[in-house]
């Protein structure tokens, strides 16, 4: 049965598990650096204005934005929104979180490729993860030679999301790496303290994404098996 199926459970676990594990150590992360105070006493949204001022990015603006690790920068209209922990916290975790969302920034304002190619495939995603699994399973009812290639088109389909979450890699460790830079070039963190701390949140933050990626690899590799089983079933 496509919507329940021992053999789901087989690949699927591992990847919640896996999942469950980013989100607790991030959470434990950040809960812990969000305790520490920085150095200047700095709020996350005061460093971050100074962060795009020495940075050159004037035109970036500020917002608030609700929930808790929600922060972002929003390409299409120039925003750097903040969440009320990060953008009041005066804690390595803000300077931290502030700095990577403005790294993001920076790879949109240098045409950074790896960023280009990953908005490019939104449409796609955004297709492929409503229509995807839609396809799949009308493959499966219909078996046969038309089932097995409305299946294979389905499964294409869905791979987008996984393409995205690989390309997705690349482009946060190096906002990461662009964030690390830019706070020690302002002089925002001095200590070995802080750079240890900044550290650990951007690499435990990183880790949600390596996470996420096995997660839709997985679920990838359960849906080919269940098209694989109609090229079986057919010969």
């Amino acid at each position: 049965m496509f919507f329940w199926n021992p053999y789901y459970l087989l690949f699927m676990a591992p990847a919640f598990l896996l999942v469950m594990f980013a989100q607790m150590w991030v959470n434990n992360t950040y809960r812990k650096w969000s305790q520490v105070p920085n150095r200047l006493g700095l709020r996350g949204g005061e460093a971050a204005q100074r962060l795009l001022q020495n940075a050159g990015l004037s035109r970036v603006k500020l917002e608030a934005t609700s929930g808790r690790l929600s922060d972002h920068y929003d390409p299409r209209s120039d925003v750097l929104r903040l969440s009320n922990g990060v953008a009041n916290g005066q804690s390595v975790a803000s300077l931290a979180i502030a700095a990577h969302e403005i790294g993001h920034a920076l790879q949109d304002r240098d045409n950074y490729g790896p960023l280009r190619f990953r908005a490019a495939l939104v449409p796609a995603v955004q297709i492929g993860s409503n229509l995807g699994w839609i396809l799949i399973f009308a493959g499966l009812l219909l078996q046969g030679s038309f089932g097995s290639q409305l299946a294979t088109i389905g499964l294409l389909t869905f791979a987008m999301g996984t393409m995205f979450a690989l390309a997705t890699i690349p482009v946060e460790i190096n906002a990461s790496s662009r964030a690390k830079a830019l706070l020690r070039s302002s002089g925002l963190i001095t200590t070995q303290q802080e750079q240890d701390g900044v550290e650990r949140v951007l690499r435990a933050a990183a880790f949600t994404y390596i996470a996420a990626l096995a997660a839709s690899l997985l679920q990838l590799l359960y849906y080919a098996s269940l098209v694989a089983g109609i090229g079986r079933r057919r010969r």
